[in-house]
């Protein structure tokens, strides 16, 4: 018989490509998880794992059977939200996020949602996007807040707010402060991004491409400089390695540096749009349309 935990073991399998990693991943031995494997292939009666020395990968029929597993484990977890969560936001509830808004939102919603909701055991995932998503539809996460659109069929998605651009430069930038500015201002040389892998570095190359076309002459690639955090990247500013984008959400938190000075940009401003994800199939689309107000309610918006 084939049991949720052999799932379970795949698709980790299926997410580090290592057995060490799965079973540390899983909490259980490496010969334990192995064993589990084996089992699972003698049940469907085929191998899912090339076993290689020092590698492993999953087979075109592991792979299937991997997705498969994935929204049958979420589908699992969503019944079981069913039966447990009568109340609204109580009881266990894991979050994703991704870091371009994580400690700029985090701060100021987390107070607030545990004196409305006091019962909820809220646990936060904070990670890049395409790891936040195939968690999420593989049942790991129950929602999650990041950049919209989330192009997922199997996915629903809540609107919260609107984060505008604004152009952060050194202090000494001959700029006006209070002068509004537009892509032409931006000398993509020297633009600063986070590195790939954000949505935040892709939202800003789109932005200064679909916006230079009259401008060819001032665009090229940015510079040869990257970093994992926006507090990273605005010290790089600060120093006058550049400039960047940075959102709106983050000015508070980022904009306590006498060396760097943000400009805004002509209308229409450049800006992304924040959103809340679940899955289709889970039963908890009140706890989710309240969790939506907390975050609405602690940002003013």
């Amino acid at each position: 018989m084939i049991t949720l935990r052999q799932l379970r073991y795949l698709t980790s399998l299926a997410r580090h490509r290592h057995f060490g990693r799965a079973a540390q991943d899983c909490a259980v031995s490496q010969p334990a998880l192995s064993m589990q494997i084996r089992e699972l292939e003698r049940e469907i009666g085929a191998e899912l794992v090339e076993r290689r020395p020092g590698d492993i990968a999953l087979n075109d029929i592991g792979l299937d059977v991997a997705r498969r597993a994935e929204h049958i484990l979420a589908s699992t977890r969503d019944l079981v939200d069913f039966a447990r969560h009568r109340d609204v936001l109580s009881g266990p509830l894991t979050l994703g996020i991704i870091p371009t808004l994580a400690p700029f939102i985090l701060p100021r919603v987390l107070p607030l949602l545990q004196t409305r909701y006091p019962s909820l055991r809220l646990e936060v995932r904070e990670t890049l996007t395409r790891q936040l998503l195939g968690e999420l539809t593989g049942g790991d996460l129950d929602c999650v807040i990041l950049a919209l659109p989330a192009e997922d069929a199997d996915l629903k998605t809540l609107y919260l707010f609107t984060d505008a651009f604004l152009l952060a430069v050194p202090a000494g930038d001959p700029l006006p402060l209070l002068s509004r500015v537009d892509i032409g201002d931006v000398n993509q040389r020297r633009l600063i991004l986070l590195e790939e892998g954000h949505c935040l570095r892709d939202q800003a190359l789109a932005f200064c491409a679909t916006k230079g076309r009259d401008q060819p002459a001032r665009l090229g690639p940015p510079a040869g400089l990257g970093a994992t955090s926006l507090a990273t990247v605005m010290q790089m500013v600060a120093n006058g390695y550049g400039v960047t984008l940075v959102p709106e959400v983050a000015i508070d938190t980022e904009l306590r540096d006498a060396r760097v000075k943000l400009l805004r940009f002509s209308e229409p401003e450049p800006s992304r749009s924040i959103g809340l994800a679940w899955r289709r199939t889970s039963p908890r689309g009140k706890d989710f349309a309240a969790l939506g107000a907390v975050v609405k309610d602690a940002l003013g918006r």
